[in-house]
C-alpha cells in the first residue's frame, strides 16, 4: 500500500489581495496531486471526502492520520492555517508547505521551509510545470524520509517534552475507515495466526494504509510470525516498524528478541542497551537482557559431550557471567516488583550461584525478601488471571525451597491450567531438565520433571508441517486467445515450453521433495503443475478470485479454452495438488485506497505466491518465469511477480520466449 497524503488548501475559485483570480482546483489537479502521486503517495484532499457527517471530523482524522500533509499557504485562507495549526498540534513531523507568488511570507512559519510553484493567469505557468511538480516530489520524498530528529512542528520543536498523543487514543466516531480497516485486518491476522500460514501474514502486512496503523500492523504481524517460531520473517515486520516509528519500544524489544533466537545475541544486546540508556528503568528489557546473560552463561557450559560433573564445574567457574545475569533480572524486578518472571528468574539463578560456588552471592541478605515479592506477585496475579505460568512459577519456587511434595503438587495445579499446551509443558521441563544437568537439588528437581513428563506422555506431541527440501515458483505467459492481435504465446508453440519447463525443473533438481506453487492459468502455469507432478512434486494453487471467476479470467480465454479448462480441472483433482487456495477466503477482500479503489487481484496474487515461498526458507525458493521480457496487458503480470523475486532474492530462472520461438 502506498502512503497517505491529505492536501490542506483553498477550494475552487479565489482571488487574492489584489483581485486576481487564483484557480485552486487546476493547482491540485494539475501540479500538486501529481508530484505526490510521483513521490509514490495515495493523495487525497477535503472536498473528495464522500461520506456522510460532520466534514470536521474527517479532516481532524486526516491531519492525525495522514503520512504526509501538503498546505497550500498562497492566500491567506483561515480554514487552511486552522488545519496547519490543528496538524502542529498533533503531529511534529510530515508537513510539507508550498505557496504560490504572494507579497508577503506569513510571519509565524517565515523561517520554516516552504517550496515556491509559479502561476500564469492564475493557474500553473506551463512553462515551469514539469520543474516545479519536480522539485514538489523531491521535497515531498526528502521529508518523507527525514528521520524522527527532524521535527516540522514549530510546537514540537519549541516544547521539546511535548509527547504527540497515541493515535489510538483520538479515534474520532464519524470517521470509522481507518478503524474498520484496521479492526477488520486485525480479524484477518488473527485467522492466519491461528492457521499458522506465515505467507497470509505477510501479505496482509503490507496493506495498512498510513504510518500510524503501518506500525500497528507490523508489531501485529511480528508477533503472530515469533508465536509460529517463524523468527527470520518476524524480524523484518519489526524492523519496518522500526524504520517508520524509530521511537517505538515495543517493536525494538520485539526487534531484540528476535536478533536473540536467530543467534544473533551481540546485535539484540546493542538494541537493549540502546533502550535502557534513554529508559533505564524498562523492565521488559531488563528481563530481556537477563534472559540473554543467562543463555550466555548456559552456553559457556552446556556442551555436547561433557559430563555431568564436568558441567557443574564449568558452570560455577563461570561465575562471572552467572552474576551478570543475575544483576539484570534482579534490576528489572527491582524496577517493578509485580513482574515475577524477572524475580523468580532472579532467585532462581541467586540459588544456583551458592550452589555452584559454595559462596554467598552479592544478594543474599535480599534472599528471603524477593522470595516473599514473587509469592506476591504471583498471588496477585493469579487472583486477577489464573494461569498456568503464574502456577508454574509457584512450582519453580518450591523446587529453590520446598520439598518434592509440594514441588509436584505446585506444577500438577500448573498443569491442571495449561490446556494441553505442549510447547508450555515442554519449555518448563526443559529449564527443570537444565537445573538436573548440573546437579541442582535433585530430588525436588527430580520431582519435577517427572511429573512434567507423565503429563506430556499423556499428549500427542504435536505434528511438525511437511517442508519441502525446495520451493519452485512459477509465472508465464497464458495462451494467446484466437483474437490476440500481437502473438505472445501462440498454442502451437506449447509443445517447446512444456520441454522448456521440464528441462528447467531438472536442471534445478526438483524432486519429489519439492513443492510446486502457481496460480494455475492456461499456459505456463498448468505446463509447470503438470510437469512437477510427473515428478512427483506436489502442487499448490493460489487463485487470485473464486474459483469459476478465476477459469472465466485466466482459463476459458485461451484458444482451445475448453480444453485448457479440462486440463485446470485435472489438475485441480490430482492427489499431488493440494485444494486451492483462493484469496479472497483466505486474505479477505482487496484493500482500497483513499479514494475507494480496490488493488489489483493479481497483483497481490503474485505477492501472495512470493511470501508463500518465502516462507518456506529464501535459500529453498526457485523461481522460474516464461517471458517475453516486456509488460503484461495489465497489471499483476509476469514482469511485476520478476521484479518483486529480484528485490527479495535475485535468482530468477528466466525462459525468454523471444529466443524460444
Amino acid at each position: 500500500m502506498k502512503l497517505h497524503a491529505f492536501v490542506a488548501m483553498p477550494f475552487g475559485t479565489k482571488a487574492d489581495p489584489d483581485g486576481k483570480l487564483i484557480y485552486f482546483n487546476r493547482i491540485y489537479d494539475e501540479l500538486l496531486r501529481p508530484a505526490l502521486e510521483n513521490a509514490g503517495l495515495d493523495v487525497i484532499r477535503a472536498d473528495e471526502e464522500q461520506r456522510a457527517g460532520d466534514i470536521r471530523v474527517d479532516m481532524f482524522q486526516e491531519l492525525l492520520m495522514a503520512d504526509l500533509v501538503l498546505v497550500d499557504l498562497t492566500l491567506d485562507n483561515p480554514n487552511v492555517w486552522y488545519e496547519l495549526g490543528v496538524r502542529h498540534a498533533l503531529r511534529a513531523r510530515g508537513v510539507v508547505l508550498t505557496l504560490g507568488p504572494r507579497g508577503t511570507k506569513p510571519f509565524d512559519i517565515y523561517t520554516d521551509r516552504k517550496l515556491g510553484y509559479h502561476l500564469k493567469d492564475g493557474a500553473p505557468d506551463p512553462d515551469f510545470l514539469t520543474a516545479d511538480i519536480d522539485a514538489l516530489a523531491e521535497m515531498t520524498a526528502e521529508t518523507l524520509a527525514a528521520g524522527p530528529e527532524r521535527i516540522v512542528s514549530p510546537v514540537y520543536s519549541l516544547l521539546p517534552n511535548l509527547t504527540e498523543p497515541d493515535w489510538k487514543s483520538l479515534r474520532a466516531g464519524a470517521a470509522r475507515e481507518f478503524w474498520r480497516h484496521y479492526d477488520d485486518w486485525s480479524t484477518w491476522i488473527e485467522r492466519a495466526r491461528k492457521a499458522e500460514r506465515p505467507e497470509d501474514i505477510l501479505v496482509l502486512a503490507e496493506e495498512a494504509p498510513v504510518t500510524a496503523l503501518r506500525v500497528e500492523a507490523r508489531l501485529l504481524a511480528g508477533k503472530a510470525l515469533m508465536k509460529g517460531r517463524h523468527f527470520n520473517f518476524a524480524l523484518e515486520q519489526f524492523e519496518a516498524a522500526c524504520r517508520f516509528d524509530p521511537t517505538n519500544l515495543e517493536a525494538a524489544r520485539n526487534r531484540g528478541m528476535c536478533l536473540q533466537r536467530i543467534g544473533r545475541a551481540d546485535d539484540a544486546r546493542a538494541i537493549y542497551k540502546k533502550i535502557l540508556a534513554d529508559h533505564p528503568r524498562e523492565v521488559e528489557t531488563w528481563a530481556l537482557l537477563g534472559r540473554l546473560d543467562k543463555d550466555a552463561w548456559v552456553e559457556a557450559w552446556n556442551r555436547d559431550g561433557s559430563t555431568p560433573e564436568q558441567k557443574r564445574s564449568d558452570a560455577g567457574y563461570e561465575d562471572a557471567l552467572l552474576l551478570t545475569a543475575i544483576e539484570s533480572y534482579v534490576t528489572a524486578f527491582r524496577a517493578a516488583p509485580g513482574h515475577y518472571y524477572s524475580g523468580i528468574n532472579a532467585l532462581t539463578l541467586i540459588h544456583l550461584y551458592r550452589d555452584l560456588t559454595g559462596q554467598p552471592s552479592p544478594y543474599d541478605a535480599q534472599l528471603d525478601c524477593m522470595a516473599g515479592g514473587v509469592s506476591w506477585a504471583t498471588g496477585c496475579e493469579l487472583l486477577a488471571n489464573n494461569n498456568y505460568w503464574g502456577r508454574a512459577t509457584l512450582g519453580d519456587l518450591a523446587v529453590l525451597d520446598g520439598d518434592a511434595a509440594t514441588v509436584t503438587r505446585a506444577y500438577k495445579e500448573a498443569i491442571a491450567l495449561a490446556d494441553k499446551d505442549w510447547f508450555s509443558l515442554d519449555s518448563t521441563l526443559g529449564q527443570l531438565r537444565l537445573l538436573q544437568s548440573i546437579g541442582f537439588a535433585p530430588d525436588r528437581v527430580a520431582a519435577g520433571i517427572a511429573t512434567f513428563e507423565r503429563a506430556l506422555g499423556r499428549l500427542q506431541k504435536p505434528a511438525e508441517s511437511w517442508k519441502p527440501e525446495k520451493v519452485f515458483l512459477f509465472s508465464g505467459h497464458m495462451i494467446d486467445a484466437p483474437d490476440r492481435k500481437q502473438p505472445r504465446f501462440p498454442s502451437d508453440k506449447e509443445p517447446i515450453a512444456a520441454a522448456a519447463i521440464a528441462k528447467a525443473l531438472d536442471d534445478l533438481g526438483a524432486t519429489a521433495a519439492d513443492l510446486a506453487l502457481t496460480q494455475g492459468a492456461s499456459g505456463g502455469d498448468i505446463l509447470f503443475a503438470e510437469a512437477a507432478i510427473a515428478r512427483g512434486m506436489k502442487v499448490q494453487l493460489l487463485l487470485p478470485l473464486p474459483e469459476p471467476e478465476f477459469i472465466t479470467a485466466s482459463v476459458l480465454p485461451a484458444t482451445n479454452g475448453d480444453d485448457w479448462r479440462k486440463r485446470f480441472l485435472a489438475l485441480r483433482d490430482n492427489p499431488l495438488c493440494q485444494p486451492p487456495r483462493v484469496m479472497p477466503d483466505e486474505l479477505g477482500p482487496l484493500p482500497c485506497d483513499s479514494h475507494g479503489n480496490a488493488l489489483n487481484a493479481f497483483e497481490r496474487c503474485n505477492l501472495w505466491l512470493l511470501n508463500s515461498a518465502l516462507a518456506c526458507g529464501i535459500q529453498r525458493t526457485r523461481f522460474i518465469c516464461l517471458w517475453n521480457g516486456a509488460g503484461g496487458d495489465g497489471p499483476g503480470g509476469t514482469q511485476h511477480l520478476v521484479e518483486e523475486v529480484k528485490r527479495r532474492t535475485g535468482q530468477v530462472t528466466w525462459l525468454d520466449t523471444r529466443k524460444m520461438w
